[in-house]
């Protein structure tokens, strides 16, 4: 935890157990990253295809302990959890999901107003 991200921005003694211990799941997951990073640019840059083929593994190995991290981190943090599972393996515009659901929840409050209106009371329910 040396670098800036890594290094507690509060006292220690300010921070509840729960704090401490996801910010070391936080910091530990952003050097799984970078290390997965690192064997990126080192696979493209090697010419010898075993050497290859074991940073391929090595780097495969970051990603599996990035993923249960951030499982981890998940399992803690309900708010995490809840966009984790609106926006992971999903299809389309990632950038969207976000604009789609708050257009889903404006709508959802419009569409509600408009249900309460004396004209839904009729037969069948239309104005």
């Amino acid at each position: 935890m040396a670098t800036s991200s890594g290094s507690l921005h509060e006292p220690a003694d300010q921070l509840r157990t729960e704090t401490i211990d996801r910010h070391r799941a936080v910091v530990s997951l952003m050097e799984e990253l970078e290390a997965i990073d690192w064997y990126d640019q080192r696979i493209d840059a090697t010419k010898d295809e075993e050497l290859r083929h074991i940073l391929e593994h090595n780097r495969d190995e970051e990603k599996e302990h990035a993923v249960m991290l951030l499982e981890w981190i998940r399992r803690r943090d309900p708010e995490m959890d809840a966009n984790l599972r609106k926006i992971l393996f999903t299809e389309g515009d990632i950038a969207a999901l976000d604009h789609d659901n708050e257009n889903e929840e404006q709508a959802a409050g419009t569409k509600g107003h408009e249900s309460l209106t004396v004209g839904s009371l009729r037969k069948g329910g239309k104005r």
